[in-house]
């Protein structure tokens, strides 16, 4: 019961993620945006999401992790779980060290005084997003295989 609940928090939890970043992807393009438009959705996106998504993967990372831990006597669900953390780990730092520093600067610009840099440090976040985005559908595709894999194993054997 207790394994059922957690692959089960693992995919809803993984889904939310990597939905909420492929969503932002192929809705948001900032290259399709005017400075003053795109100055008004970034802030507002990162406002409205920052807390929220840290915490999506945070959270998936700590229970793909345990899901890993607790079928390890499955090799093959194990490894596959530990890779699947890994790359919802490798978007903590992508965020941490690549979008982070951009969306802080980001926040304190005004319209009237955009850096003649704007568009290298926008286009630089959106490439990051896009290597973020890639890492949790791999991820979020590995968490689904394995879930899928056991729930099927398991009803073989009954």
């Amino acid at each position: 019961m207790t394994l059922t609940f957690i692959r089960f928090i693992n995919l809803i939890l993984a889904a939310l993620l990597a939905g909420t970043s492929f969503g932002i992807w192929v809705g948001l393009n900032p290259d399709n945006y005017s400075p003053s438009t795109y100055l008004e959705q970034q802030q507002q996106l990162v406002l409205s999401l920052n807390t929220l998504m840290v915490s999506l993967v945070i959270a998936a990372t700590i229970v793909t992790i345990i899901s890993a831990f607790l079928q390890r006597e499955n090799k093959t669900t194990f490894v596959i779980l530990i890779i699947a953390s890994a790359f919802f780990a490798s978007c903590i730092f992508i965020s941490r060290f690549g979008n982070l520093p951009i969306q802080t600067e980001m926040l304190n610009w005004k319209i009237d005084t955009l850096l003649d840099n704007w568009t290298s440090l926008r286009n630089e976040w959106w490439r990051l997003h896009i290597i973020r985005t890639v890492a949790e559908l791999f991820a979020l595709a590995l968490v689904a295989w394995s879930t899928s894999k056991t729930a099927l194993n398991s009803s073989y054997e009954k």
